[in-house]
């Protein structure tokens, strides 16, 4: 893992990313290639206390002091959009912040970990199987106004209908560069910053210095020791226990519970009836097994060893949260 350097390719606005979407990307392999395989050169690494059938809820792991809960999350993404609509003033073009949607939790327990072995909560299976959307709604935004050509121009930092392959206006990676910067673009006879508000806002909030360490490093680290664990031998034994236990149940030829729903073809309807028989019987087979216990000691261990690995990094990146939090409150 290394830290943001050198100029990027597009003025892309990356938003304060909610956890369910940083443990949906774990699920789905997102982890440095050659991270992969038990683990690595130290071997597999000793255990702690090995929880009994812990509530996903209640999963602490040492990475957890460096990543935003849910509430914090969604509060960067608002002082992300207050940046973006200052910058935009400055240029006489008013912007209507949009809220980010509270993700599941934000207002109350910490839902890092709810997904991250799949299900595990009975009264949850019993009631909605494996539809995660369950429950939550989905806020209806009226449509945003549209921008005019110059408010756009101020917004994205780039010309519409430029010719294909033509270059694309400067970028920079973090607010030092840019003031070193010219984007070739003047509107209202002022300079625009690279990449438009929308790099600005960004940069301000995740990138002020050429020191600043990449948002998503720490997320990064915890998808490597995820995808170690999962070479590990205590959790290859322990899924292959699930395996078992689900064969018995009906459901043969699960490898592990990420492939579930797919291989069992619950897509279409994954809080349907058959979605739940299923996920009864992959709660209480993990149950019966001690999945959750074991795999979380497993994780912690790899997330331990990852964390005195990277410690200068996660030390600086800790110091630039504390004052992205600082600039948070004096936006308030």
């Amino acid at each position: 893992m290394n830290r943001s350097s050198g100029i990027r390719s597009r003025p892309l606005l990356r938003p304060a990313l909610p956890a369910a979407v940083l443990l949906a990307l774990v699920l789905a392999g997102c982890s440095d290639p050659g991270a992969a395989g038990g683990g690595g050169a130290h071997g597999e690494p000793e255990l702690g206390e090995v929880p009994v059938a812990p509530a996903a809820a209640s999963i602490s792991l040492p990475l957890d002091a460096y990543t935003d809960t849910d509430a914090e999350t969604v509060r960067m993404g608002q002082v992300q959009q207050r940046l973006l609509s200052r910058c935009m003033a400055r240029y006489g073009f008013p912007y209507e912040e949009v809220r980010p949607s509270d993700p599941a939790g934000a207002q109350g327990s910490d839902g890092r970990h709810l997904v991250l072995f799949g299900a595990t909560d009975p009264e949850f299976a019993a009631a909605h199987g494996y539809d995660l959307t369950a429950g939550k709604g989905r806020p209806v935004r009226p449509p945003a106004a549209p921008l005019s050509e110059s408010a756009a121009l101020v917004m994205h930092g780039e010309r519409p209908g430029g010719a294909q392959g033509a270059a694309q206006p400067p970028d920079a990676a973090n607010e030092e560069e840019a003031a070193k910067v010219d984007s070739g673009i003047d509107v209202g006879g002022q300079k625009v910053p690279p990449g438009g508000c929308i790099r600005e806002a960004y940069r301000k909030l995740y990138a002020p210095t050429k020191d600043s360490v990449d948002l998503l490093f720490p997320f990064g680290l915890a998808s490597e020791a995820h995808e170690r664990s999962k070479g590990d031998s205590r959790v290859a034994a322990v899924l292959r226990n699930w395996s078992a236990c689900m064969e018995k149940s009906g459901y043969g030829g699960l490898k592990d519970p990420y492939e579930v729903v797919q291989k069992l073809g619950l897509e279409a309807d994954p809080g349907g009836p058959k979605a739940v028989t299923a996920a009864k019987a992959d709660v209480a087979c993990k149950r019966e097994v001690n999945l959750v216990g074991i795999w979380t000691a497993v994780e912690v261990a790899y997330q331990k060893r990852l964390v005195e690995e990277q410690a200068e990094t996660l030390a600086l990146y800790k110091k630039q949260r504390e004052a992205r939090y600082r600039l948070a409150a004096k936006l308030s």
